[in-house]
């Protein structure tokens, strides 16, 4: 091969491309606009479910809904662990399903895109997200043992993606980082503090709760789940 020398065009003088040699092959194809929904599928999916879901819903009474599929401490006495996974896909309104969309799209994609787009990665990820669910409806069981108080929507599995999350931020995006970093302690002083607002202050701070009050503590063993179990999750999916 031959180098080229090419001296820099005077100022204002139009800039010439790279002299090609022949051999070279086809000339690189312009590069294309990057899409403005940049999400893996399964985050997209996760949405999809969320929402759609509640459409679906919509069409019903929420009392007939909630005694079909959501979730009470009580029913662990009675055997019905199925509830745990149920109630993520029931919303109180319109807006409960929106934000809680809006939430798992933020915090969702840098999971997905942890755990891959291939069918192993997609089912570490729901995996992973009902995990999470389970276990912060667990949370609130174990501070209310025995309660008839109904839970539904998906806040305690996104909760658990927001943890995640914030261990792939403290690891650069690529891998966990440690679970008492920076990004981890941030992120979780942050949820914290705006639970106990809503503890203490009521669920007005929050859009779509009208009447209904707010599971914070399920918030809160939502983000400590989605924390401590990424790890399992991802050395199960060999990405750990």
């Amino acid at each position: 091969m031959t180098a080229l020398v090419f001296e820099e065009p005077a100022q204002g003088a139009p800039r010439l491309p790279p002299a090609r040699e022949p051999g070279d092959g086809p000339p690189p194809a312009p590069p294309g606009r990057e899409p403005i929904l940049n999400a893996p599928w399964p985050a997209l999916a996760l949405v999809a479910l969320i929402v759609g879901g509640y459409a679906v819903q919509s069409r019903f009474h929420l009392q007939v809904a909630a005694q079909a599929f959501a979730f009470a401490p009580a029913m662990l006495a009675e055997g019905r662990w199925e509830r745990l996974f149920t109630a993520l896909f029931l919303h109180g309104n319109w807006a409960h399903a929106l934000m809680n969309g809006a939430f798992a799209l933020a915090f969702g994609t840098p999971v997905a895109r942890f755990f891959g787009g291939r069918i192993g990665g997609a089912l570490a990820f729901f995996g992973f997200y009902l995990a999470c669910g389970a276990l912060s409806s667990l949370g609130y069981a174990a501070l209310h043992p025995g309660s008839q108080a109904v839970l539904v929507g998906a806040s305690g599995a996104v909760s658990g993606l927001m943890g995640a999350a914030a261990r792939l931020i403290a690891g650069g995006g690529q891998a966990l980082g440690p679970i008492l970093s920076r990004p981890v302690l941030g992120m979780g002083g942050a949820w914290v503090a705006v639970n106990l607002l809503i503890a203490l202050l009521g669920q007005g701070l929050t859009p779509g709760a009208e009447d209904a009050s707010i599971a914070w503590e399920a918030h809160l063993a939502g983000f400590v789940a989605g924390v401590l179990v990424i790890q399992p999750v991802a050395w199960l999916a060999r990405r750990g």
